[in-house]
């Protein structure tokens, strides 16, 4: 049984999720599946329409 309010997270207590934010930010390369899709989606999207210049 679950006591209302409490988690724990054992990526959280042993430092995981800073380390992928630092490595994330660092690089520009983002961890998740979403940002991931999202970077390369308009990677590709750009290569083939030729890119916009800001």
């Amino acid at each position: 049984m679950k006591i209302p309010g409490l988690s724990f997270s054992w990526k959280r207590a042993l430092g995981v999720t800073k380390a992928k934010r630092e490595f994330s930010r660092a690089t520009g390369i983002p961890t998740t599946k979403a940002g991931l899709e999202r970077k390369v989606g308009k990677m590709i999207i750009d290569a083939v329409l030729g890119g916009k210049k800001r």
